[in-house]
Formats: structure tokens, sequence, C-alpha cells
């Protein structure tokens, strides 16, 4: 019979074991592949990196905020541009990325990206202290406004043609800014997001921005081609 001091001394290496079994993805999604899910009423894409299902280390995740034109009810718009889109052509995202989807006519709301931020870091086996996000044009202002209004939810932020309010960035001045810009863009024009960057810079804020001469308001062809951007992002964590 096991003594009680031989119980005591074999429970933390029997816990270590339990905490180091891979995780099994939830119903509906499958490592290796991008597919479509749904949690806490919002519609998304998912990718799971091949070895999810491999390894038990906690995986970076990546929130992908389409623009104006990818609202609606059709899911594979949300593919259209920007990350999704590279994983559908096969490019293997050593993190989680989702890409949840707008109704018609909505924005992107902070309270609302701040609940599916603890829906997805619930079911998902992910890194709380590596949260990212990135996005483009409407996308890109919800980047800057839910990192402003919940800067704790995030360990960096990557706004694609964005725009924001200069006022409320001094709250995320601890969070890190990779931001793109055309200089030619004439529906989201560079003064807007130029202002964020001024601001936060102002306030001790780490910001990186790139303005692309002769570029209209397409900067996320070249922004998401950036070499420098995903070692960028995975490099990103709170502390």
């Amino acid at each position: 019979m096991m003594s009680r001091r031989q119980v005591l001394m074999t429970s933390p290496a029997l816990l270590s074991a339990c905490a180091a079994v891979p995780p099994t993805p939830p119903q509906g999604l499958a490592a290796g592949e991008q597919r479509p899910w749904q949690i806490e009423g919002e519609r998304m894409w998912v990718w799971l990196p091949p070895e999810y299902t491999q390894r038990a280390d906690r995986w970076p995740l990546l929130v992908f905020l389409h623009g104006s034109g990818e609202r609606g009810t059709d899911l594979e718009k949300v593919k259209m541009h920007g990350p999704p889109m590279w994983a559908a052509k096969g490019k293997a995202y050593p993190l989680v990325l989702v890409s949840p989807q707008l109704e018609e006519g909505a924005v992107w709301s902070p309270e609302r990206l701040h609940r599916l931020l603890q829906a997805l870091q619930s079911r998902l086996n992910v890194d709380r202290k590596r949260s990212l996000a990135t996005g483009l044009s409407l996308g890109g202002h919800g980047v800057w406004n839910w990192a402003s209004q919940y800067p704790r939810d995030l360990a960096a932020i990557a706004p694609v043609c964005g725009f924001g309010d200069p006022v409320s960035v001094e709250a995320m001045r601890e969070v890190p800014v990779r931001a793109y810009h055309g200089d030619a863009d004439k529906a989201v024009p560079l003064a807007g997001q130029q202002a964020c960057v001024d601001a936060l810079l102002a306030v001790g804020g780490r910001v990186s921005f790139t303005i692309y001469p002769g570029v209209g308001h397409d900067s996320w062809t070249p922004a998401y081609q950036d070499p420098e951007l995903l070692p960028w992002l995975l490099a990103q964590r709170q502390t």
C-alpha cells in the first residue's frame, strides 16, 4: 500500500503529466485547417496550427478585423484580404488566427471584442499574455479603439489604413503598435492614423509607422506581405 508521504511526493509529477497533455480542438475545428466556427453568437474563421494537437504549449492568438466591405452574412468575404486570405492559400501561421465577421452596417465595438477575447481564451489553448490584434480600414479603426478602451487585453496591435481617437490613445501607451498606411489613401486619409501615432509617441508609446508613397487605400497588400510583421507580432508579450 502506498503511504501518504509517497502520495504527496508523487502528486506534483502526476499533475505535471496531466498539464502536459496536448489539447483537443473544440468541436468543428481541426489542427492545420481554417474552419468556420461560432461562439457566443459570433461567426468567424479559426485557423489552428498543425502542431496544435501535438504540443501542450499555449499559442499566441491573433484576432483579425476586416473592413467595411466584408460585413454581412457571407463568411467567405472575410477571406478576401489579410491573414485569413493567406491562411486560405496555404500559409501555415505559427499561432491561432481568429477572423470574426460583422453584421451589415455594424462597427467593431471595443466591448464586443473584449467579450469575444474572453470567450476565445476560455475555449482555445492560447497564451493570455500574447493576445494580438490587426485589422484593415474599419478593422484598423476597431483595433485602435479596442486597445484604447481595453489596453490590458492586448500584447500588441498592427492597424492597417486605420484611424482612432488621438485623445484616447494615452491609455494604451504600454501597447506596442506597428501601423501601416498609404499616403495617397482617399478613403481613410493618412492624417487620421498619423494623429494617433503622434499622440501615442507624445506619451512615450512604442510605435513603428510605415507609410507607403503613392499607395491608396489598398495598403493592406504590402502591409500583410511585410516580412518583419509576423516575427514582430510573435515577439510581443504582455509584462
